[in-house]
């Protein structure tokens, strides 16, 4: 008798088993298994289960677990697909009860979808006779089983009823056995994991806990021990499984269709719209421009992708229609002209050089892949547009799965076994904050958490714990960008649930979906596409109607002006310091300099940005490996920057096509020995035939192979550029609407706003401080200058920001003092915890009050509103509150210039009123440094600033001597000066609390912080 596994849980299956695939397949060779179920309650994992086991030469079968309501009976099933149309008939299964959300499968659901499927019933304490007959009904002879199942080999009380059932009925008898972990000592692992599933910790009373060792994965030897007395079930299970053959090798392609006008091909259609396309985007089509296009169509034609064009085309086209920006292109399909002629991309892929065989390659047939950029508050709109137009069972997102990394398995561990949050804290902080670290990697460099494991045996037993489950799916969620697209309702093909705003969600991820043969297409939000949407807004409404990113010129002086300084905050791919340096390095004079840049500023490539700009300044001369790479490589003076450089090589110095040029790239850069030996045989052999010495040849095959995995997509580094370069003109020529929609962007980013205001300060563009009678919700350009949002003022509600505007907008009433302020917005709204935040930010200066009186009589205010206004509905005086009178004013001194002050930083971020250290910057002869410039700086220098000084903190040294750490601040920011023993002895009499003081000394950075080692202080 051959092993076989009947019911395997995989942790596919959420919080439902510890089984991940690798463990399970060493389990199963070593008790020679012919083959294996997986019985999922999802189909979660179904395929590569199935593609891991075929691999192993184990026969695979696909189950699913599920509760079906009988008529009188709830009764739990296990469903195999015996065939292809079994196997559909699972997909629908599942997808009725994920997008339902039911828990039972009803009885006439499975009456409909049960061929192609063998069910085992569970023989247990809870097996019934009627319910077997209603089975029975149902299925035919020999598509219904019962499973027996002998916990730890023990055979049951009720067995011989069930025997007895068994023989009545013909329903012949299998071994049961689900496992959900792989050895017996897994078992308490899998109880945790179980009350993770639960929300529970283990101490609950309420936890419903596992049967004890009885779901581990048996060996050769217990299947044979357990059951040898009745050898005919496991011979009943080993046919059983066998009957059960589902392929999922090579799946085709399964295109969609584009609705089509009557009468046309979507050959004809394409053709028609791309020259109608074409004719509106140049003008006049030259020669060079038709064969392009008549080559691209022809290999889309040759790969039946017709339809897929025009499916994107008139998504975009939709996007356009109602004004949602999209991106001019992303990733490979910018370099082709089908795509430029449908307004797909804004990139045309002549004047860059960039070549369709990058993204498809005739010889090498692959899915295109046209990613969308949509500015990412509006994305969804298109989504619902794709699912209404197409259908909505024929639409989808795509799952993804979360899993336990090691901080997060042992936080939930730690958590589950009642550990104090304290302690929780303390484990987050003892494992490295590091991408991917494993707990053993975080065991062996983390001397904290070995120590802790090591003090007590519960804390050994919780990373026992934690390493068996790190890694396990612990929770589903949408991808952020895939969505599927089918010609047939897309339960024939994958398993589907209920996903967000009434659209499907695929139960598998994106390789599964793509391996299923389905369309994947990526609807991406890019945040930036938003940002220059709130600018193109401000530009309009500020009278600049004619404006639009279309008639941005390509070679604007005060653009490249711009980048040539680094003043790059706000500007999509370019703001990093390591980039600022790149750009003020090469001091680019052209759009190209910007593409090359995005392409070089990588590890590894970033090493030739110093040549690069050398050799375009002229400081170092442009020299090629050999003449014909001249016209090739002129444009990035002689460095391999671009894939695209790559294939014009093979194709000019070995006459490859563009198509085998391509193979030749991805062949060399995974750096293969015998690949890189066997395609050098075959360039140099080529080369030769075209007149190149052998030595040539090879000197540039060891160019390419250096490059080849250095090389970018140029077609992607030209469409992200055209980005890059939109928002550096729209800074240079915009400022205000530039600054406004990033800091509306920014709001709840307090250092990202503190960067911004400072940055506009050092422009002179004006900041305006937030104004009940002026501030909207957002930052808003006001008299050249940014106004302060009220959402910007922290603790104001969001609910309390729209009524004010709403009552602002009726303008039935005009406030002339607190009071009636109070009247209008009722006791709902006004509350001490909106007002008071207004208050210290100014926001109410308007009524010419000092904030220290308006503070004081806030109360007496709130008590008013209370009076008149108790709700939005009761207004006791019809808007006029003077017939009751109104309260006076609680008139105390001014608040104390720094008391104001910290009440602004509180709430806004930052100061408005002029800090002290203003005025004294402004008469001193030297040049002064303000802190935030020091903070901000990554290299240590020698500085000057001025400060108020917050605290002094003195502390001796181990000899004894006195020295302090002095935090001061200006009107950017606070550092803390250090004084050593010799220096604090000198000027120690000059610090004093809110004293204003110069220091010169030397910046340093530490751990991520700059402090100041003070040399010299003065007042």
């Amino acid at each position: 008798m051959e092993t076989v596994y009947p019911q395997i849980v995989t942790s596919a299956d959420m919080l439902k088993s510890t089984i991940q695939l690798e463990p399970l397949i060493e389990k199963l060779k070593s008790n020679h298994a012919k083959a294996v179920a997986i019985t999922n309650s999802t189909l979660y994992g179904i395929m590569p289960f199935w593609h891991a086991m075929k691999n192993q030469q184990i026969h695979p079968v696909i189950g699913l677990s599920i509760h079906v309501q009988l008529d009188d009976k709830c009764v739990p099933l296990v469903l195999y697909a015996e065939n292809i149309k079994g196997y559909e008939n699972l997909l629908k299964i599942s997808s009725g009860l994920e997008t339902r959300e039911l828990t039972e499968l009803p009885k006439k659901w499975l009456a409909a979808y049960k061929d192609g499927i063998i069910a085992v019933y569970r023989g247990d304490k809870q097996f019934s006779e009627e319910a077997l007959k209603e089975l029975k009904d149902l299925f035919r002879d020999n598509d219904l089983f019962i499973g027996i199942e002998r916990i730890n080999g023990i055979k049951q009380d009720f067995e011989d009823e069930i025997i007895k059932a068994s023989k009545q009925s013909s329903a012949n008898i299998t071994v049961y056995h689900k496992s959900r972990y792989l050895q017996k000592e897994d078992a308490f692992a899998y109880e945790v994991l179980n009350a993770m599933d639960q929300s529970l910790k283990m101490s609950d009373r309420n936890r419903l806990k596992p049967p004890e060792d009885t779901y581990h994965v048996l060996t050769e030897k217990e299947w044979a021990e357990w059951f040898s007395d009745v050898p005919e079930w496991l011979g009943n299970t080993q046919a059983m499984l066998e009957r059960c053959c589902v392929n999922f090798d090579k799946q085709s392609p399964i295109m969609p269709k584009f609705p089509l006008p009557d009468q046309q091909s979507a050959k004809d259609y394409l053709r028609a719209l791309c020259e109608e396309g074409l004719n509106l985007r140049l003008g006049e089509v030259t020669q060079n421009y038709k064969e392009r296009l008549h080559y691209e169509l022809h290999i889309i034609n040759e790969m039946n992708y017709e339809d897929y064009f025009l499916i994107v085309q008139d998504f975009i086209k939709f996007a356009k229609r109602v004004g949602i920006l999209t991106g001019p292109g992303r990733g490979s399909s910018a370099s082709s002209l089908v795509a430029y002629s449908l307004f797909i991309t804004d990139v045309d892929p002549l004047v860059y050089g960039l070549l369709f065989e990058r993204f498809l390659n005739p010889e090498r047939i692959t899915m295109p892949d046209i990613d969308i950029d949509f500015a990412d508050s509006r994305r969804m709109e298109v989504i619902r547009y794709v699912a209404e137009k197409y259908g909505k069972n024929y639409v989808s997102q795509i799952i993804t799965f979360g899993t336990l990394s090691a901080k997060s398995v042992a936080r939930e561990v730690a958590r589950i076994f009642g550990f104090e949050s304290s302690t929780l804290e303390a484990i987050s902080s003892f494992i490295p904050n590091k991408n991917g670290i494993t707990l053993k990697e975080a065991y062996a460099q983390s001397q904290k958490l070995r120590e802790f494991i090591e003090t007590e045996e519960i804390r050994k037993k919780w990373f026992q714990v934690a390493l068996a489950l790190e890694g396990l799916p612990r929770n589903a969620s949408t991808h952020a960008a895939g969505v599927v697209l089918s010609p047939v309702p897309l339960v024939d093909v994958v398993p589907i649930q209920m996903g967000h705003d009434d659209l499907f969600l695929t139960q598998w991820p994106m390789k599964e979906v793509e391996q299923a043969g389905l369309l994947k297409m990526d609807f991406l939000g890019l945040r930036n596409l938003t940002i220059i949407e709130r600018i193109l807004k401000i530009i309009h409404k500020n009278n600049h109607h004619s404006f639009s990113l279309a008639t941005i010129p390509f070679d604007d002086k005060r653009t490249f002006q711009l980048l040539q300084n680094g003043d790059t905050t706000g500007v999509f791919q370019l703001e990093s310091e390591g980039m600022r340096q790149s750009l003020k390095q090469i001091q680019p004079t052209k759009f190209e300099d910007i593409v090359a840049v995005n392409a070089l500023y990588r590890p590894g490539p970033m090493e030739s940005i110093p040549l690069y700009a050398k050799r375009k300044r002229g400081q170092l001369p442009v020299t090629f490996e050999h003449p014909v790479l001249q016209p090739i490589l002129q444009e990035t003076y002689g460095i391999i920057v671009y894939q695209e450089q790559i294939m014009q090589i093979a194709s000019q110095m070995a006459g490859f096509t563009f198509g085998e040029a391509d193979l030749l790239r991805r062949a060399v850069s995974k750096k293969n020995r015998e690949v890189l030996q066997k395609e050098r045989t075959h360039f140099v052999q080529k080369a030769i035939l075209l007149g190149h010495s052998e030595q040539a040849a090879s000197s540039v095959y060891d160019l390419i192979v250096r490059f080849a995995d250095y090389g970018f997509p140029k077609s992607h580094a030209v469409a992200y550029s055209v980005i890059s370069y939109q928002m550096a003109f729209l800074k240079a020529h915009f400022p205000e609407a530039f600054y406004c929609a990033l800091l509306s962007t920014a709001t709840g980013n307090q250092d990202k706003i503190n960067k911004l205001v400072m940055e506009m300060k050092q422009k002179g563009i004006p900041i305006l401080p937030p104004s009940i009678f002026n501030s909207s919700t957002f930052f808003t350009v006001e008299n050249d200058g940014v106004r302060f949002g009220l959402q910007a003022i922290k603790g104001v509600s969001h609910a309390f920001i729209q009524k004010l505007l709403q009552q602002r907008r009726k303008g039935t009433r005009k406030w002339e003092d607190l009071f009636d302020l109070a009247a209008d917005l009722s006791a709902i709204h006004f509350t001490r915890k909106n007002i008071e935040p207004l208050i210290k930010a100014g926001a109410l200066d308007h009524f010419q009050e000092e904030r220290s009186t308006l503070l004081a009589t806030l109360d007496a205010a709130v008590k008013y509103a209370e009076l008149v206004s108790p709700t939005e509905e009761t207004d006791l005086f019809e808007g006029n509150a003077t017939h009751f009178g109104k309260s006076k004013y609680i008139r105390t001194d001014e608040l104390p210039l720094m008391v104001k002050l910290q009440f602004e930083k509180e709430v806004l971020g930052q100061y408005f009123s002029e800090h002290p250290t203003v005025s004294k910057k402004k008469h001193m002869a030297q040049q002064i440094t303000n802190i935030w410039d020091v903070v901000q700086a990554s290299k240590d220098w020698k500085v000057t600033i001025v400060g108020l000084i917050q605290e002094i903190k003195k502390i001796r040294t181990k000899k004894g001597e006195s020295m302090a750490f002095v935090t001061i601040q200006d009107e950017t920011g606070s550092v803390s000066v250090t004084l050593f023993p010799e220096d604090y002895a000198k000027y120690n009499s000059l610090l004093e609390e809110l004293a204003i003081i110069v220091v010169e000394g030397k910046s340093e950075r530490r751990n991520g912080r700059t402090q100041i080692i003070g040399k010299v202080v003065s007042r």
